[in-house]
């Protein structure tokens, strides 16, 4: 029996797995009462169709097919319709699912390093302090990170399963690994870099390397993960330049961010959730301070090398697992961002606590001394976990944070006025983008949400000038011409209403909004067909919206096609039941067919959802005239027209009822209406 495999081993190493659970969730637990943040949480989750639709064989194949926010990590796409599938778009849920994962993450954590060192509570430490740094809050606390919290579980199931491995080599077992690799790539493609960490901890502490030769097989050996390794980089590379986003290469920043991320594991203060580049870009005395800094801990590291070999492992491993995200080529404007170090402060984290351990057992007491200091760094870490997932609550608490610590920081700005926006504190979100536009003029976003906000407002003109304004610096943006659209029909200037919606299609096909918009106008200007064309393909992309499926019914109907019209309002129906309308409309195709009994059952269930709809009740007056119920119908067309005095069918129905009622001659009973 191993050390590591001993029923007293095991018991600790469970109790330790749940102190570790205990600590994330006093950290993070918090966050089942958070909602959605106003960053990337709308594409990824909220407003996303496809993913909101929950898990379907459709779904799972778009997953594959398609590039996310920049981005094509199946996995992780996958995950959030699994998530939206349990829990729809509560973001509590999606909160949790972040938490438990992440939990999960720093359990395996410890569970691998132990099997890796055997050091108990050295490795207990740093799953510890990897659980609760304050640095961990992004990529927790944020929904959009489900990548990284995911990805760290495949990342730490790879470790598990190489350590197996390597001591009980065989194909199955290589196997395994390939499989957690595979997995974790699928999740998040930063971790193209486990083979470089494969062979780091062959080096420490697994021992694998003595000699070149050594160091050559085992390179060998991880060619198939190296290549999966290319093949993942090569579609991040290509997702990349898919996306809108233009991809950049900021080399003066690499070293700035190694630094960073250097000093924030020990000073955790100022953490914001974007970092913007300077725009003069960074003096040559801080690259210079940080480049040798850099080089000074890789030579000591190298010094101490064959005394402290857990120095130079983990400082690889902080080196290695960095580069995909240092600024060779990245998206967006951020200098550096917390999310980068999940992982790869582990191998800081591991570096400082071995040669912390190896210097204080040294001291007379050191053992006591090792244990109290433990104590207040986690307590301490604990507290300031606490307080910054805290700041994670909402877009406006996220963004007035990341603007108390970046000043300067133009799309803190600017989102945060779309977080205000989304309160409907609409003077507060104005005052904020025109304090944006003082650091971008030429911003063509920034007009674009000042137009969405006047339009909130109901200041229609003025909204659609800031549209043209944004239009006019960049006229490939999908986005202002839907809301110029909008803008537009409000004003009843359909005609050009669609012609902005169509452009809008153009640049990005597939628009569901526009899709839906341009079918809701082409169908009061009477070109049905062509509306009914737009609504179909509006759910192609959302086939679980009833609006939409309700409005197809709508142009099917003044179509004259009664049988599909009347199983797109059923589709609507079965999507969401409360639909008073579509039970209204189903109605009225019923009687059209001589579907009286079943036109009636609808029109209650639409009273009984909205006992004030006038129509419903004018219907339901027609289709008991059509039963020969007169007294019950006359009592329908008052209460119609009671709530809605000018309702002409209602008034015609009521005509014709009591002229029949006292015998006069009358022309046919008045005809079903929408």
């Amino acid at each position: 029996m191993t050390p590591d495999s001993s029923p007293s081993c095991r018991r600790v190493a469970f109790g330790i797995c749940t102190g570790l659970a205990a600590l994330v969730f006093i950290v993070f637990g918090q966050t089942a009462r958070f909602g959605f943040v106003n960053l990337d949480d709308a594409n990824y989750v909220y407003q996303n169709p496809i993913v909101k639709n929950g898990l379907s064989p459709g779904g799972i194949q778009w997953a594959f097919t398609h590039v996310l926010v920049g981005h094509w990590h199946p996995l992780t796409t996958i995950a959030f319709m699994v998530d939206c599938q349990l829990f729809g778009v509560w973001a509590g849920g999606h909160h949790m699912v972040n938490v438990l994962l992440h939990a999960t993450t720093a359990a395996l954590l410890f569970l691998a390093l132990q099997k890796l060192t055997g050091a108990i509570w050295r490795c207990a430490f740093v799953a510890a302090v990897f659980a609760i740094h304050p640095s961990r809050a992004e990529s927790v606390a944020w929904v959009s990170e489900l990548k990284d919290v995911l990805s760290g579980v495949f990342f730490m199931l790879t470790l598990l399963a190489y350590v197996r491995y390597v001591r009980r080599p065989g194909k199955g077992g290589y196997a395994l690994v390939l499989l957690c690799f595979i997995l974790g790539l699928l999740s998040k493609p930063m971790l193209v870099t486990i083979p470089c960490v494969l062979l780091i901890i062959d080096y420490w502490p697994l021992g694998r390397v003595r000699t070149i030769s050594d160091f050559a097989r085992l390179l060998w050996e991880k060619v198939p993960l190296f290549l999966l390794s290319a093949l993942s980089s090569i579609a991040a590379i290509l997702a990349l330049k898919s996306g809108d986003a233009p991809t950049s290469t900021y080399p003066a920043n690499i070293p700035i961010a190694y630094a960073v991320y250097l000093e924030k594991l020990f000073v955790p203060t100022g953490l914001a959730v974007l970092y913007p580049i300077p725009k003069e870009g960074w003096p040559a005395w801080d690259v210079f301070n940080a480049v040798l800094l850099l080089a000074t801990l890789s030579a000591a590291a190298w010094l101490l090398r064959r005394k402290q070999p857990w120095l130079l492992s983990g400082w690889l491993w902080y080196l290695c697992m960095l580069i995909p995200v240092a600024g060779i080529m990245q998206t967006g404007e951020q200098a550096y961002a917390d999310r980068y170090t999940y992982l790869p402060q582990i191998g800081l984290c591991v570096a400082i606590t071995w040669m912390g351990a190896a210097w204080l057992e040294r001291l007379r007491h050191g053992r006591s001394i090792a244990t109290a200091f433990a104590m207040a760094v986690l307590c301490a870490l604990t507290i300031a976990g606490r307080r910054q997932a805290a700041y994670w609550r909402d877009g406006v608490t996220l963004w007035t944070h990341a603007l108390d610590c970046t000043p300067d920081n133009f799309i803190a700005r600017n989102s945060l006025g779309e977080a205000l926006a989304q309160e409907w504190k609409l003077e507060a979100a104005i005052d904020q983008f025109n304090a944006a536009m003082e650091f971008d003029a030429g911003s063509p976003e920034v007009h674009a949400n000042i137009g969405t906000t006047l339009f909130q407002q109901r200041h229609t003109e003025d909204a659609i000038a800031q549209f043209q304004q944004a239009l006019a610096i960049n006229p490939a943006y999908p986005e202002a011409h839907y809301n110029l659209g909008s803008a537009l029909d409000r004003e009843g200037r359909i005609t050009e209403a669609i012609d902005e919606y169509r452009e809008a299609l153009r640049l990005k096909p597939g628009y569901a909004e526009a899709h839906y918009n341009l079918g809701t106008a082409l169908y009061r200007i009477k070109r049905g067909k062509e509306a009914a064309a737009e609504f179909r393909e509006a759910l192609k992309v959302a086939p679980h919206d009833a609006e939409t499926h309700y409005n197809l019914a709508l142009a099917l109907f003044e179509q004259g096609e009664f049988d599909l019209g009347m199983a797109e309002c059923r589709a609507a129906l079965q999507i969401d039941p409360g639909y008073a309308e579509a039970h209204n409309n189903l109605a009225n195709a019923l009687l059209d067919k001589g579907r009286i009994e079943e036109a009636i059952a609808e029109c209650r269930e639409a009273l009984r959802i909205r006992p004030n709809y006038a129509a419903a009740h004018a219907n339901f007056g027609v289709a008991l005239l059509r039963q020969g119920s007169l007294a019950e119908s006359i009592e329908h067309f008052r209460a119609a027209l009671k709530i809605e005095p000018d309702l002409g069918l209602a008034r015609d129905g009521l005509a014709w009822a009591l002229a029949h009622s006292s015998g006069q001659a009358a022309s046919p009973a008045p005809a079903p209406r929408q």
